[in-house]
């Protein structure tokens, strides 16, 4: 079951241990908001893609992308036979020399001609199917929305919630490296593990066991240090 937002209000300001006054429920909704926002640019998670579907519109160059595309990962002509062909990306410049006398046919090539338009190449012949694949911006966790890192993944959207928290609140210096660190590793942990299930899991092996390898050195330079052990906390 997802956790309330309520309720996750009330898991960070126990951690924290400071009450509504401090961190009112507009600061916690930004700190919120930049680790969905730092997720999404770090792992491109199957919650964030959507596909749409369309036609070109004969003798024009030109497709509107959706409203709310942030990223076009890919584009594909659907032919009359249901065969897919994905459209290569190129510049702008690139279409422009390669159909510089307007020549109409099957689209070959496509590029972002601005945020809210992409250009084609040659110029559709026909009015041919057309699926856009794309990343949208991140749902944001609020008191009326649950979303997959707030139902699936409330550990690593605590943490991360924790970490800019610990940041803003500024605490003891001692208290605050020894705690921001722990919980930034934390995240990290989980951030990574989320990658991993996105990701080619025998690319990531080699890499997971150098960020564990790097945790471990961390670990034991903060305690030979005594960084943070007279305000420890049970995080």
């Amino acid at each position: 079951m997802a956790i309330t937002f309520s309720n996750f209000l009330t898991q960070v300001r126990n951690y924290t241990e400071v009450d509504s006054n401090v961190l009112t429920d507009a600061i916690i909704q930004d700190f919120i908001r930049s680790v969905e926002l730092n997720v999404a640019g770090k792992v491109d998670y199957d919650d964030l893609r959507k596909y749409a579907t369309s036609n070109f519109t004969s003798s024009n160059r030109y497709i509107t992308l959706p409203a709310d595309a942030v990223i076009v990962r890919s584009i594909q002509v659907i032919e009359g036979s249901g065969n897919r062909i994905f459209l290569e990306k190129r510049d702008t410049s690139f279409i422009s020399e390669y159909n510089n006398d307007g020549s109409t046919g099957t689209p070959k090539y496509w590029a972002n001609w601005d945020d809210f338009t992409a250009l084609v190449a040659p110029t559709p012949s026909s009015a041919l199917q057309v699926q856009i694949n794309y990343i949208i911006d991140p749902p944001n966790f609020t008191s009326t929305n649950n979303t997959f890192l707030s139902t699936y993944q409330e550990s690593m959207l605590l943490h991360g919630v924790l970490a800019e928290a610990f940041r803003y609140l500024k605490g003891p210096m001692d208290s605050t490296i020894y705690i921001k660190q722990s919980i930034m590793k934390r995240y990290k942990i989980l951030l990574y593990n989320k990658w991993a299930e996105e990701e080619d899991q025998s690319m990531m092996m080699e890499y997971l066991e150098y960020k564990f390898l790097l945790l471990l050195l961390t670990h034991k330079f903060i305690k030979e240090n005594n960084y943070g052990n007279n305000n420890k906390r049970n995080l």
